[in-house]
């Protein structure tokens, strides 16, 4: 039981970082930058690879994508780690893809992005951790 709960709380944590991702990508400033004169110049300028989008237009939607797929993380582990919990443990599959999402965020975190992201992905990555240890237990 000890398991499922860590791995729960680990899946909840990304599952949360997702959504409120998704919000401050299509409300509020929080992911604007602080030069407005650069999110005009993102909005009129093309990526190499076509004229078809803008680095705006790509810049929010490659967040959006990001906050889908930590929403999807955390929904799917939280279901497993619920619903089937020894398909969960009992899958070296299952365990190294997640443990592989969770280790890249936090590489990610640390190289590219800001302490709040990697102070959660930390914690979530430490249940993470910590669930399947108690499980082998």
């Amino acid at each position: 039981m000890a398991a499922k709960i860590l791995m729960v709380l680990s899946a909840s944590i990304v599952f949360t970082l997702g959504v409120f991702h998704l919000i401050y990508t299509f409300w509020g400033p929080n992911l604007t930058p602080r030069d407005p004169a650069l999110q005009i110049s993102m909005s009129q300028i093309s990526p190499v690879i076509t004229n078809e989008t803008t680095m705006w237009r790509c810049w929010v939607g490659f967040n959006a994508s990001h906050s889908m797929g930590l929403i999807l993380f955390g929904l799917v582990f939280g279901f497993l780690a619920l619903a089937h919990g020894q398909l969960l443990f009992q899958s070296p599959f299952l365990l190294v893809v997640g443990l592989a999402m969770l280790g890249g965020y936090v590489v990610l975190c640390k190289v590219y992005w800001f302490s709040a992201p990697l102070t959660g992905v930390g914690i979530s990555l430490a249940c993470y951790v910590a669930s399947i240890a108690v499980s082998r237990a």
